[in-house]
């Protein structure tokens, strides 16, 4: 990691324009990493943006910088212009361009910029001419808080971006709990706390703010919609597009529901399904000897962390859930 830390911080003393991005449907570590990067590199006195595919969920609005995101979903132009005119990108929580969604991918390939890749997922594609890839890494947040103690600007952390950096680490980690979680990150989090950052206030934000339409949306889908296969501790539950209707449903509302059901006694995977927009979203959760992220790349378009990968589908709801309960044998491991 040591020579790849001193070639970003060289490629960013020679930037003069630098646009930070992550991937398709914010989540804590993906804003976490970029708005803590960014609070820095303004530090710095650079010129920096920070360009996303689409709004972050209304549970991570707090985050200090939110409103500086021009994002391709309702600033398309000031978006593209911005990766067009970089001389320097950093690709942070994502390992292929394709994650970024195909309106921004054909911008971020188009960029002629130098482009920098953070990030903890496996099988890293080769689009970036300085690579961090360290997939036994807790979160990207981790990876730029390595990347700031390996270039000795660890003093450049302030409240604020500190705040960035915790809210990535607690919400990849499950709030600590997955065994991503090393003494190196409590050690993190320790000197994070050391400079000010008020941990329980970001819990607050994060995981305290419930209206009562996504509390009874999460409740519905546990009571009416939960399936137990107690036969070989898998765990499921499906919400459709009218459902999500019926609960006002806001981007975010589902965030953390398959952990929920993770959570349930004997249960070793558990799925989510939501069906959005024509497509049905797949958030996959694993724990012990079970794991996910190959039955999310062969079957449904996705990957991921052993325990914590996504897929997508463009079948209908119904069909795509019978598809993993046919498949979802081939994945777990044989007595």
């Amino acid at each position: 990691m040591q020579n790849s830390s001193q070639k970003i911080k060289e490629l960013v003393d020679q930037a003069q324009a630098i646009v930070i991005t992550s991937h398709k449907s914010p989540d804590g570590d993906s804003i976490g990493s970029s708005l803590g990067l960014y609070h820095i590199l303004k530090s710095w006195g650079k010129n920096v943006q920070v360009v996303h595919p689409d709004p972050a969920p209304e549970f991570l609005h707090w985050v200090s910088g939110q409103d500086q995101i021009s994002d391709f979903e309702t600033k398309s132009e000031q978006a593209s212009e911005a990766l067009l005119s970089a001389d320097l990108i950093f690709c942070l929580d994502y390992n292929e361009p394709s994650r970024v969604g195909d309106a921004m991918q054909a911008v971020l390939v188009a960029s002629s910029a130098n482009k920098v890749m953070i990030d903890h997922h496996l099988h890293p594609a080769d689009f970036c001419q300085v690579v961090i890839s360290e997939t036994s890494a807790c979160s990207t947040c981790e990876l730029v808080y390595k990347w700031l103690k390996e270039i000795n600007r660890l003093d450049d952390l302030t409240e604020t971006s500190g705040a960035c950096i915790y809210l990535g680490i607690m919400t990849d980690t499950g709030s600590f709990r997955f065994p991503s979680v090393s003494a190196d990150t409590h050690e993190i989090i320790a000197d994070l706390i050391r400079r000010g950052v008020k941990h329980y206030l970001i819990h607050e934000s994060v995981y305290d703010t419930n209206t009562v339409d996504r509390i009874k949306l999460r409740g519905y889908a546990l009571s009416e919609k939960l399936v137990c296969l107690n036969d070989i501790h898998v765990a499921y539950a499906s919400l459709s597009e009218a459902e999500l209707k019926k609960y006002n449903y806001q981007k975010g509302d589902t965030e953390g529901l398959v952990n929920q059901i993770l959570g349930i006694q004997g249960i070793k995977m558990a799925v989510l399904f939501v069906e959005k927009d024509g497509k049905v979203k797949i958030s996959f959760r694993a724990k012990g000897d079970y794991f996910v992220n190959e039955l999310a790349k062969t079957h449904f378009e996705g990957g991921g962390h052993a325990y914590a990968s996504g897929g997508i589908s463009t079948e209908n709801l119904e069909k795509t859930v019978e598809k993993f309960v046919t498949f979802v044998k081939d994945f777990i491991p044989k007595a």
